[in-house]
Protein backbone atom coordinates (compact mmCIF):
# COMPACT_ATOMS: atom_id res chain seq x y z
CA UNK A 1 0.00 0.00 0.00
CA UNK A 2 1.12 3.10 -0.83
CA UNK A 3 1.45 5.40 2.14
CA UNK A 4 2.73 8.82 0.52
CA UNK A 5 0.92 11.82 0.31
CA UNK A 6 -1.49 12.41 -2.48
CA UNK A 7 -2.99 14.89 -4.66
CA UNK A 8 -6.32 13.46 -4.11
CA UNK A 9 -5.61 12.97 -0.08
CA UNK A 10 -4.82 16.76 -0.74
CA UNK A 11 -8.57 17.10 -2.43
CA UNK A 12 -10.38 15.34 0.17
CA UNK A 13 -8.19 17.14 3.60
CA UNK A 14 -9.03 19.93 2.61
CA UNK A 15 -12.30 21.13 2.72
CA UNK A 16 -11.52 19.27 6.17
CA UNK A 17 -9.41 21.95 7.21
CA UNK A 18 -11.47 24.58 5.35
CA UNK A 19 -14.15 23.62 8.24
CA UNK A 20 -12.15 23.09 11.45
CA UNK A 21 -9.91 26.34 10.84
CA UNK A 22 -13.19 27.88 10.33
CA UNK A 23 -13.96 26.94 13.62
CA UNK A 24 -11.35 27.24 15.62
CA UNK A 25 -10.68 31.22 14.25
CA UNK A 26 -13.97 32.24 15.11
CA UNK A 27 -14.14 30.33 18.53
CA UNK A 28 -13.77 33.47 21.41
CA UNK A 29 -11.08 33.45 23.60
CA UNK A 30 -12.81 32.50 27.15
CA UNK A 31 -10.96 33.21 30.31
CA UNK A 32 -10.77 30.28 32.10
CA UNK A 33 -7.48 28.75 32.27
CA UNK A 34 -5.82 31.21 29.63
CA UNK A 35 -4.96 34.54 31.07
CA UNK A 36 -4.08 32.93 34.58
CA UNK A 37 -0.97 31.25 32.21
CA UNK A 38 0.04 34.37 30.50
CA UNK A 39 0.70 35.89 34.15
CA UNK A 40 2.71 32.58 34.79
CA UNK A 41 4.37 32.87 31.46
CA UNK A 42 5.40 36.44 32.19
CA UNK A 43 6.79 36.14 35.68
CA UNK A 44 8.69 32.62 34.60
CA UNK A 45 10.51 34.42 31.42
CA UNK A 46 10.91 37.87 33.96
CA UNK A 47 12.15 36.41 37.52
CA UNK A 48 14.09 33.27 35.12
CA UNK A 49 12.10 31.00 37.77
CA UNK A 50 8.85 29.32 37.66
CA UNK A 51 6.65 30.31 40.87
CA UNK A 52 6.57 27.47 43.40
CA UNK A 53 4.45 29.61 45.90
CA UNK A 54 1.02 30.95 45.31
CA UNK A 55 0.93 34.76 44.49
CA UNK A 56 -2.50 35.25 42.77
CA UNK A 57 -4.86 35.01 45.35
CA UNK A 58 -4.93 36.56 48.45
CA UNK A 59 -7.06 33.17 50.21
CA UNK A 60 -4.27 30.87 49.77
CA UNK A 61 -0.96 33.50 49.53
CA UNK A 62 2.46 32.17 50.05
CA UNK A 63 0.84 28.26 49.47
CA UNK A 64 2.88 25.77 47.56
CA UNK A 65 1.93 25.50 43.88
CA UNK A 66 2.97 23.71 41.37
CA UNK A 67 2.72 24.86 37.55
CA UNK A 68 3.39 21.77 36.25
CA UNK A 69 2.51 23.06 32.37
CA UNK A 70 5.52 25.60 33.10
CA UNK A 71 6.69 25.54 29.30
CA UNK A 72 2.72 26.14 27.73
CA UNK A 73 2.98 29.15 30.25
CA UNK A 74 5.70 30.41 28.05
CA UNK A 75 4.88 29.37 24.67
CA UNK A 76 1.61 31.67 25.53
CA UNK A 77 2.68 34.50 26.78
CA UNK A 78 5.58 34.92 24.12
CA UNK A 79 3.04 34.35 21.06
CA UNK A 80 0.88 36.86 23.28
CA UNK A 81 3.52 39.29 23.26
CA UNK A 82 4.48 39.17 19.85
CA UNK A 83 1.22 39.09 18.25
CA UNK A 84 -1.67 39.57 20.68
CA UNK A 85 -4.79 37.54 20.48
CA UNK A 86 -4.56 37.48 16.55
CA UNK A 87 -1.36 35.47 16.39
CA UNK A 88 -2.59 33.89 19.55
CA UNK A 89 -6.10 32.20 18.00
CA UNK A 90 -3.59 31.75 14.60
CA UNK A 91 -1.03 29.52 16.97
CA UNK A 92 -5.15 27.17 18.07
CA UNK A 93 -5.98 26.41 14.34
CA UNK A 94 -2.02 25.51 13.53
CA UNK A 95 -1.94 23.13 16.50
CA UNK A 96 -5.54 21.90 15.26
CA UNK A 97 -4.52 21.73 11.82
CA UNK A 98 -1.64 19.63 12.66
CA UNK A 99 -3.57 17.41 15.36
CA UNK A 100 -6.26 16.71 12.71
CA UNK A 101 -3.93 16.63 9.41
CA UNK A 102 -1.93 13.87 11.52
CA UNK A 103 -5.02 11.84 11.69
CA UNK A 104 -5.85 12.18 8.73
CA UNK A 105 -2.31 10.88 8.33
CA UNK A 106 -2.89 7.71 11.03
CA UNK A 107 -6.10 6.67 9.01
CA UNK A 108 -4.45 6.51 6.06
CA UNK A 109 -1.36 4.15 7.34
CA UNK A 110 -3.94 2.02 8.94
CA UNK A 111 -6.04 0.93 5.62
CA UNK A 112 -8.57 4.07 5.23
CA UNK A 113 -9.14 5.55 1.92
CA UNK A 114 -9.04 8.94 1.10
CA UNK A 115 -12.73 9.64 1.20
CA UNK A 116 -13.29 8.05 4.19
CA UNK A 117 -10.44 9.17 5.89
CA UNK A 118 -11.50 12.73 5.28
CA UNK A 119 -15.00 12.08 6.59
CA UNK A 120 -13.33 10.47 9.72
CA UNK A 121 -11.64 13.42 10.23
CA UNK A 122 -13.99 15.83 9.97
CA UNK A 123 -16.23 13.79 12.60
CA UNK A 124 -13.63 13.59 14.95
CA UNK A 125 -12.97 17.70 14.65
CA UNK A 126 -16.66 18.28 14.85
CA UNK A 127 -17.08 15.95 17.85
CA UNK A 128 -14.34 17.26 19.95
CA UNK A 129 -14.25 21.09 19.37
CA UNK A 130 -15.79 21.93 22.47
CA UNK A 131 -12.22 20.43 24.04
CA UNK A 132 -10.63 23.68 21.71
CA UNK A 133 -10.44 26.41 24.64
CA UNK A 134 -7.34 28.01 24.47
CA UNK A 135 -4.92 26.25 27.51
CA UNK A 136 -1.96 23.85 27.90
CA UNK A 137 -4.29 21.04 26.70
CA UNK A 138 -4.70 21.96 23.43
CA UNK A 139 -0.62 22.05 22.95
CA UNK A 140 -0.95 18.19 24.09
CA UNK A 141 -3.09 17.13 20.78
CA UNK A 142 -0.33 17.39 18.21
CA UNK A 143 1.39 15.04 20.42
CA UNK A 144 -0.96 12.59 20.96
CA UNK A 145 -2.10 12.51 17.27
CA UNK A 146 1.70 11.97 16.25
CA UNK A 147 2.19 9.40 19.03
CA UNK A 148 -0.90 7.50 17.11
CA UNK A 149 0.80 7.73 13.73
CA UNK A 150 3.46 6.71 14.75
CA UNK A 151 2.75 3.36 16.58
CA UNK A 152 0.38 2.42 13.84
CA UNK A 153 3.49 2.77 11.73
CA UNK A 154 5.02 0.75 14.15
CA UNK A 155 2.30 -1.78 14.13
CA UNK A 156 2.15 -1.73 10.27
CA UNK A 157 6.22 -2.72 10.05
CA UNK A 158 8.37 0.56 10.44
CA UNK A 159 10.45 -0.59 13.20
CA UNK A 160 12.05 2.68 13.10
CA UNK A 161 8.90 4.92 13.97
CA UNK A 162 8.95 4.00 17.69
CA UNK A 163 12.36 6.16 18.09
CA UNK A 164 10.22 9.51 17.51
CA UNK A 165 8.32 8.50 21.02
CA UNK A 166 11.43 9.62 23.61
CA UNK A 167 11.53 12.77 21.89
CA UNK A 168 8.03 13.17 21.85
CA UNK A 169 7.81 12.46 25.89
CA UNK A 170 10.18 15.16 26.44
CA UNK A 171 8.52 18.51 24.77
CA UNK A 172 4.99 16.62 26.48
CA UNK A 173 5.70 16.26 30.02
CA UNK A 174 6.98 20.06 30.02
CA UNK A 175 3.65 21.38 28.22
CA UNK A 176 0.90 19.39 29.72
CA UNK A 177 0.33 16.27 32.58
CA UNK A 178 -1.54 14.09 29.58
CA UNK A 179 2.18 12.84 28.54
CA UNK A 180 1.03 9.67 30.59
CA UNK A 181 -1.74 9.14 27.67
CA UNK A 182 1.80 8.55 25.70
CA UNK A 183 2.39 5.56 27.87
CA UNK A 184 -1.08 4.00 27.83
CA UNK A 185 -1.19 3.84 23.80
CA UNK A 186 2.50 2.44 23.72
CA UNK A 187 1.60 0.45 26.90
CA UNK A 188 -1.44 -1.11 24.86
CA UNK A 189 0.50 -1.72 21.36
CA UNK A 190 3.71 -3.26 23.24
CA UNK A 191 1.20 -5.38 24.43
CA UNK A 192 -1.36 -6.23 21.87
CA UNK A 193 0.42 -5.16 18.94
CA UNK A 194 2.17 -6.89 16.30
CA UNK A 195 4.80 -4.81 15.45
CA UNK A 196 8.44 -5.55 16.66
CA UNK A 197 7.93 -5.23 20.13
CA UNK A 198 12.07 -5.55 21.86
CA UNK A 199 12.18 -1.95 19.92
CA UNK A 200 8.83 -0.46 20.91
CA UNK A 201 9.91 -2.01 24.71
CA UNK A 202 13.56 0.43 23.86
CA UNK A 203 11.82 3.22 22.90
CA UNK A 204 9.00 3.23 25.90
CA UNK A 205 12.07 2.95 28.18
CA UNK A 206 14.06 5.79 27.04
CA UNK A 207 10.77 7.71 26.73
CA UNK A 208 10.11 7.31 30.65
CA UNK A 209 13.67 8.59 31.31
CA UNK A 210 12.69 11.38 29.45
CA UNK A 211 9.39 12.85 31.58
CA UNK A 212 12.26 13.08 34.19
CA UNK A 213 13.80 15.58 32.01
CA UNK A 214 11.58 18.13 33.40
CA UNK A 215 12.08 21.25 36.11
CA UNK A 216 10.90 19.05 39.00
CA UNK A 217 12.45 15.55 37.57
CA UNK A 218 9.91 12.86 38.83
CA UNK A 219 7.42 15.28 40.79
CA UNK A 220 6.07 15.19 37.73
CA UNK A 221 4.83 11.88 37.94
CA UNK A 222 3.68 13.16 41.25
CA UNK A 223 1.91 15.79 40.25
CA UNK A 224 0.00 13.20 38.17
CA UNK A 225 -1.31 11.44 40.35
CA UNK A 226 -1.89 14.46 42.93
CA UNK A 227 -4.42 15.62 40.13
CA UNK A 228 -5.78 12.80 39.67
CA UNK A 229 -6.71 12.47 43.26
CA UNK A 230 -7.76 15.72 43.73
CA UNK A 231 -10.88 15.83 45.81
CA UNK A 232 -11.27 19.53 44.51
CA UNK A 233 -11.21 18.55 40.99
CA UNK A 234 -13.26 15.52 41.32
CA UNK A 235 -16.35 17.14 43.13
CA UNK A 236 -16.13 20.43 41.63
CA UNK A 237 -14.81 20.44 37.81
CA UNK A 238 -17.29 19.23 35.21
CA UNK A 239 -14.72 18.34 33.29
CA UNK A 240 -13.89 15.38 35.57
CA UNK A 241 -17.86 14.38 35.59
CA UNK A 242 -18.95 11.76 33.06
CA UNK A 243 -19.97 13.18 29.78
CA UNK A 244 -24.23 14.11 29.09
CA UNK A 245 -25.74 13.30 26.08
CA UNK A 246 -26.60 17.56 25.73
CA UNK A 247 -25.34 19.49 23.00
CA UNK A 248 -24.64 18.46 19.16
CA UNK A 249 -20.95 17.51 20.25
CA UNK A 250 -22.33 14.85 22.60
CA UNK A 251 -24.96 13.81 20.66
CA UNK A 252 -22.58 13.10 17.74
CA UNK A 253 -20.04 11.48 20.07
CA UNK A 254 -22.58 9.41 21.90
CA UNK A 255 -24.51 8.17 18.21
CA UNK A 256 -20.26 7.31 16.65
CA UNK A 257 -19.56 5.42 20.00
CA UNK A 258 -22.59 3.28 19.34
CA UNK A 259 -22.18 2.73 15.53
CA UNK A 260 -18.79 1.82 15.31
CA UNK A 261 -19.03 -2.06 16.92
CA UNK A 262 -21.66 -2.99 14.33
CA UNK A 263 -19.58 -0.87 11.58
CA UNK A 264 -16.31 -3.12 12.56
CA UNK A 265 -18.23 -6.16 12.17
CA UNK A 266 -19.82 -5.24 8.99
CA UNK A 267 -16.72 -4.25 7.63
CA UNK A 268 -14.37 -6.52 5.06
CA UNK A 269 -11.66 -5.65 7.21
CA UNK A 270 -10.89 -7.14 10.20
CA UNK A 271 -10.28 -4.87 13.41
CA UNK A 272 -7.28 -5.99 14.86
CA UNK A 273 -6.65 -7.00 18.62
CA UNK A 274 -4.77 -3.75 19.70
CA UNK A 275 -7.21 -1.34 17.66
CA UNK A 276 -10.03 -3.08 19.65
CA UNK A 277 -7.86 -2.51 23.10
CA UNK A 278 -7.66 1.19 22.22
CA UNK A 279 -11.32 1.84 21.44
CA UNK A 280 -12.15 -0.04 24.56
CA UNK A 281 -9.33 1.66 26.64
CA UNK A 282 -9.66 4.83 25.33
CA UNK A 283 -13.66 4.52 25.37
CA UNK A 284 -13.75 3.69 29.10
CA UNK A 285 -11.53 6.91 30.19
CA UNK A 286 -14.09 9.01 27.77
CA UNK A 287 -16.91 7.95 29.05
CA UNK A 288 -15.60 8.23 32.71
CA UNK A 289 -14.58 12.31 32.27
CA UNK A 290 -15.54 14.87 29.43
CA UNK A 291 -11.46 15.67 29.94
CA UNK A 292 -10.98 12.56 28.08
CA UNK A 293 -13.46 12.24 25.18
CA UNK A 294 -11.18 14.17 22.96
CA UNK A 295 -8.60 11.53 22.84
CA UNK A 296 -11.06 9.00 22.58
CA UNK A 297 -12.47 10.80 19.47
CA UNK A 298 -9.10 11.32 17.48
CA UNK A 299 -8.52 7.38 17.41
CA UNK A 300 -11.79 6.62 16.68
CA UNK A 301 -11.40 8.35 13.97
CA UNK A 302 -8.48 6.46 12.67
CA UNK A 303 -10.20 3.47 13.33
CA UNK A 304 -12.92 3.84 11.55
CA UNK A 305 -11.78 5.42 8.73
CA UNK A 306 -9.75 2.02 8.13
CA UNK A 307 -12.82 -0.13 8.62
CA UNK A 308 -14.53 2.09 5.71
CA UNK A 309 -11.29 1.69 3.69
CA UNK A 310 -12.14 -1.37 1.30
CA UNK A 311 -15.79 -0.56 0.81
CA UNK A 312 -14.36 3.06 -0.54
CA UNK A 313 -11.45 1.33 -2.91
CA UNK A 314 -13.71 -1.10 -4.56
CA UNK A 315 -15.95 2.03 -5.74
CA UNK A 316 -12.94 4.52 -6.50
CA UNK A 317 -12.06 2.37 -9.79
CA UNK A 318 -15.14 4.33 -11.34
CA UNK A 319 -13.90 7.84 -10.04
CA UNK A 320 -13.41 9.43 -12.70
CA UNK A 321 -9.51 11.17 -12.71
CA UNK A 322 -8.84 14.62 -11.48
CA UNK A 323 -5.62 16.59 -11.94
CA UNK A 324 -3.01 17.06 -9.45
CA UNK A 325 -2.25 20.47 -9.69
CA UNK A 326 -6.07 21.14 -9.11
CA UNK A 327 -6.47 19.26 -5.99
CA UNK A 328 -2.99 21.17 -4.77
CA UNK A 329 -4.23 24.31 -6.10
CA UNK A 330 -7.72 23.47 -3.80
CA UNK A 331 -6.41 22.53 -0.91
CA UNK A 332 -3.83 25.35 -0.36
CA UNK A 333 -6.95 27.38 -0.98
CA UNK A 334 -8.85 25.81 2.05
CA UNK A 335 -6.28 26.20 4.16
CA UNK A 336 -5.59 30.13 3.07
CA UNK A 337 -9.33 31.32 3.46
CA UNK A 338 -9.71 30.93 7.32
CA UNK A 339 -7.11 33.51 7.32
CA UNK A 340 -9.53 35.42 7.13
CA UNK A 341 -11.90 35.17 10.24
CA UNK A 342 -8.46 35.50 12.60
CA UNK A 343 -9.73 37.90 15.20
CA UNK A 344 -7.99 41.36 14.13
CA UNK A 345 -8.24 40.79 10.22
CA UNK A 346 -12.35 40.00 10.27
CA UNK A 347 -13.14 43.30 12.10
CA UNK A 348 -12.00 44.71 8.24
CA UNK A 349 -14.37 43.29 6.42
CA UNK A 350 -16.88 41.87 8.56
CA UNK A 351 -18.39 44.84 10.96
CA UNK A 352 -20.79 42.39 12.60
CA UNK A 353 -18.09 39.77 13.16
CA UNK A 354 -17.75 37.89 16.55
CA UNK A 355 -16.16 39.31 19.30
CA UNK A 356 -12.45 37.60 19.83
CA UNK A 357 -13.30 37.11 23.83
CA UNK A 358 -16.52 36.25 25.66
CA UNK A 359 -17.30 36.55 29.50
CA UNK A 360 -14.12 38.67 29.68
CA UNK A 361 -14.66 41.48 31.94
CA UNK A 362 -12.61 43.97 29.68
CA UNK A 363 -13.88 47.48 30.52
CA UNK A 364 -14.67 46.33 34.23
CA UNK A 365 -11.73 45.70 34.78
CA UNK A 366 -10.30 48.90 33.50
CA UNK A 367 -12.83 50.71 35.45
CA UNK A 368 -11.45 48.97 38.03
CA UNK A 369 -7.92 49.97 37.37
CA UNK A 370 -8.64 53.61 37.04
CA UNK A 371 -10.19 53.62 40.80
CA UNK A 372 -7.15 52.00 42.86
CA UNK A 373 -8.45 53.98 46.12
CA UNK A 374 -11.34 51.19 46.20
CA UNK A 375 -10.69 49.30 49.05
CA UNK A 376 -10.07 44.97 49.20
CA UNK A 377 -10.10 42.48 48.98
CA UNK A 378 -11.66 41.30 45.89
CA UNK A 379 -13.80 38.80 44.90
CA UNK A 380 -14.60 37.42 42.09
CA UNK A 381 -15.96 34.48 39.50
CA UNK A 382 -13.25 32.37 38.82
CA UNK A 383 -13.23 33.03 34.81
CA UNK A 384 -13.16 37.14 35.84
CA UNK A 385 -10.46 35.89 38.25
CA UNK A 386 -8.32 34.10 35.60
CA UNK A 387 -8.65 37.38 33.48
CA UNK A 388 -7.73 39.69 36.74
CA UNK A 389 -4.94 38.05 37.68
CA UNK A 390 -3.18 38.75 33.98
CA UNK A 391 -4.79 42.24 33.64
CA UNK A 392 -4.72 43.31 36.90
CA UNK A 393 -2.35 41.48 39.36
CA UNK A 394 -2.45 44.57 41.73
CA UNK A 395 -5.81 43.22 42.93
CA UNK A 396 -5.33 39.67 43.81
CA UNK A 397 -8.75 37.44 43.97
CA UNK A 398 -10.32 34.87 46.14
CA UNK A 399 -10.39 32.01 44.07
CA UNK A 400 -9.32 30.68 40.43
CA UNK A 401 -9.89 27.75 37.62
CA UNK A 402 -6.91 25.94 39.84
CA UNK A 403 -9.37 23.68 40.98
CA UNK A 404 -6.43 21.33 43.04
CA UNK A 405 -5.15 24.90 44.62
CA UNK A 406 -8.08 25.34 46.84
CA UNK A 407 -9.75 22.76 49.61
CA UNK A 408 -12.92 21.39 48.76
CA UNK A 409 -14.47 23.45 51.69
CA UNK A 410 -13.26 26.93 49.68
CA UNK A 411 -14.88 25.74 46.46
CA UNK A 412 -18.54 24.45 48.60
CA UNK A 413 -17.95 28.56 49.82
CA UNK A 414 -17.72 29.51 46.02
CA UNK A 415 -20.63 27.40 44.60
CA UNK A 416 -23.05 28.48 47.43
CA UNK A 417 -22.48 32.10 47.18
CA UNK A 418 -22.49 32.15 43.07
CA UNK A 419 -25.89 30.28 43.43
CA UNK A 420 -27.18 32.86 46.12
CA UNK A 421 -27.80 29.73 48.64
CA UNK A 422 -29.85 30.88 52.08
CA UNK A 423 -26.23 31.60 53.73
CA UNK A 424 -24.67 33.50 50.67
CA UNK A 425 -24.12 36.75 52.88
CA UNK A 426 -22.91 34.76 55.67
CA UNK A 427 -20.06 33.09 53.95
CA UNK A 428 -19.00 35.80 51.80
CA UNK A 429 -18.86 37.58 55.07
CA UNK A 430 -16.75 34.83 56.28
CA UNK A 431 -14.32 35.55 53.49
CA UNK A 432 -13.22 38.95 54.03
CA UNK A 433 -14.36 40.44 51.01
CA UNK A 434 -15.47 44.13 50.41
CA UNK A 435 -15.55 44.33 46.95
CA UNK A 436 -17.19 41.67 44.53
CA UNK A 437 -17.01 41.34 40.52
CA UNK A 438 -19.93 39.40 39.18
CA UNK A 439 -20.36 37.58 36.00
CA UNK A 440 -24.28 38.62 34.76
CA UNK A 441 -23.97 35.15 32.52
CA UNK A 442 -22.94 32.97 35.21
CA UNK A 443 -24.09 34.17 38.46
CA UNK A 444 -27.55 35.80 37.71
CA UNK A 445 -29.02 34.78 41.58
CA UNK A 446 -25.97 35.93 42.96
CA UNK A 447 -26.40 39.48 41.09
CA UNK A 448 -30.29 39.14 41.94
CA UNK A 449 -29.72 38.95 45.51
CA UNK A 450 -26.77 41.70 45.69
CA UNK A 451 -29.31 43.99 43.92
CA UNK A 452 -31.98 43.38 46.52
CA UNK A 453 -29.39 43.27 49.39
CA UNK A 454 -28.63 46.56 51.23
CA UNK A 455 -25.18 45.47 52.36
CA UNK A 456 -24.19 46.44 48.79
CA UNK A 457 -23.59 48.76 46.29
CA UNK A 458 -23.32 48.55 42.84
CA UNK A 459 -20.23 50.47 41.87
CA UNK A 460 -19.84 49.92 37.86
CA UNK A 461 -22.25 47.89 35.71
CA UNK A 462 -21.75 46.36 31.73
CA UNK A 463 -23.57 43.79 29.87
CA UNK A 464 -20.61 41.22 31.11
CA UNK A 465 -19.61 42.01 34.90
CA UNK A 466 -20.70 44.30 37.47
CA UNK A 467 -18.57 45.69 40.38
CA UNK A 468 -20.21 45.46 43.89
CA UNK A 469 -18.74 47.31 47.49
CA UNK A 470 -19.30 46.76 50.78
CA UNK A 471 -22.30 48.75 52.12
CA UNK A 472 -25.01 50.94 51.62
CA UNK A 473 -25.19 53.50 48.33
CA UNK A 474 -25.02 56.47 48.86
Amino acid sequence: MNHRLTSLDVLWLGPVALIALAIAFLLPVTPQDYWWYLRIGREALTTGAIPTADALTWSRAGAPVVYHSWGAAVLFWLVYRAGGLTLTVLLRGVLLALTYGLVFAAARRLGGAPRGAALATLLAALASSNNWSLRPQLLAYPLFALALYLLIRWQTGDRRAVWGLPALALLWVNLHGSFVMLFLLGGAALVFGRGERKGLAAALAVALLATLVNPRGPGAWTYLYDSLTSPSSQQFSAEWSPPLNRGWQMNLFFAWLLAFPPLAALAPRKVERLEWVWFLGFGWLALSGLRYIIWFVLLLAALTAAALGDWERRRRAASPPVRPALNWSVGVLCLLLPLTLLPGVRERWWPQSPPAVENTPVEAVEWLRAHPDLPGPLWSEIGFSSYLEFALPERPVWIDTRFEVFPPEQWEDYRAISLAAWDWQARLDASGANLLLVSTAAQPDLLAALDASPAWCALYRDPVAVLYRRGACP
